[in-house]
């Protein structure tokens, strides 16, 4: 039985280098994303322990508006179903990084904390790790490329939930909630990069 958890929005450095690039992308991936829609992968760690997301959308803003809402705290509650709220507990004053507290609740199950340290590059990702918190795993990174008219968000995050759930039910949670989520997260930055008009 698999130990998986929820996503949580934004790892090791070692992690962020060999994230998922479009290099590495199957067709499925790149027929999803060519059709506009989310591109989620979610299948066991091979040390049987946790579960590795791999995702990438397509979205049609400038990096800046993108990392912009990465990095609500606010905002995230808003965008991902299972996540209850989002605090920072800890910043950098030159704002090169932050530690957050974020609660997670799903049907059936406890209410899970994680406490989780962001390094940014601004606008090109974001990496973060677990540094407190109920999960037992919690590494990954989002980047973001430029691609077209816009960019190409990728998201990876390798996690472990602190109790034991069925592998293909928590797997199942995770692709329907990752897409979701990416799909909010689409519709937030082009709302940011809209031009204001006049009235």
């Amino acid at each position: 039985m698999a130990r998986l958890r929820g996503l949580g929005l934004v790892a090791s450095a070692a992690l962020f280098a060999t994230a998922v690039r479009a290099a590495d992308l199957p067709p499925r991936a790149l027929a999803a994303l060519d059709q506009g829609r989310a591109y989620v992968d979610v299948r066991p760690d091979p040390d049987g322990e946790s579960g590795i997301i791999q995702a990438a959308i397509d979205i049609a803003a400038p990096p800046e508006a993108v990392f912009r809402v990465i990095t609500d705290c606010d905002l995230a509650p808003k965008m991902v179903v299972s996540l209850k709220s989002c605090r920072i507990v800890e910043r950098d004053p030159a704002g090169r990084w932050d530690v957050r507290e974020e609660v997670s609740k799903m049907t059936f199950v406890p209410s899970v904390t994680n406490v989780f340290r962001s390094d940014y590059d601004p606008p090109r990702g974001v990496r973060f790790h677990r540094v407190g918190g109920d999960l037992k795993v919690f590494e990954g990174a989002w980047r973001i490329e430029p691609h077209g008219a816009g960019v190409r968000v990728f998201y990876e995050n390798r996690v472990s939930a602190p109790f034991r759930v069925p592998g293909y039910l928590a797997r199942i949670a995770l692709r329907l909630e990752v897409p979701q989520a990416l799909m909010a997260l689409r519709r937030e930055s082009m709302a940011r990069a809209a031009p204001v008009r006049a009235p």
